[in-house]
């Protein structure tokens, strides 16, 4: 089961290599097996901000959390 709990753990993780750039993630929600997040800070219209999304950290969360369907930004 996809918990707030499970994927705020792998994204705590990850938070400090996307913060050394100044952006930053935040865990909005997590609704059947799909985790939205939020991105700030340089993230906001950085065109490497998807490729890091998606080859970063869903890639990892996948990695962790099998049972993850999508990461999707809100």
């Amino acid at each position: 089961m996809v918990t707030r709990e499970r994927v705020q753990s792998v994204l705590d993780r990850i938070r400090p290599l996307i913060q050394s750039d100044g952006g930053d993630i935040e865990l909005v929600d997590v609704v059947d097996n799909k985790a939205k997040v939020r991105l700030t800070g340089n993230c906001v219209g950085c065109p490497s901000a998807q490729m890091t999304l998606y080859f970063g950290v869903e890639m990892t969360l996948k990695d962790e959390i099998p049972e993850l369907e999508e990461l999707v930004v809100v």
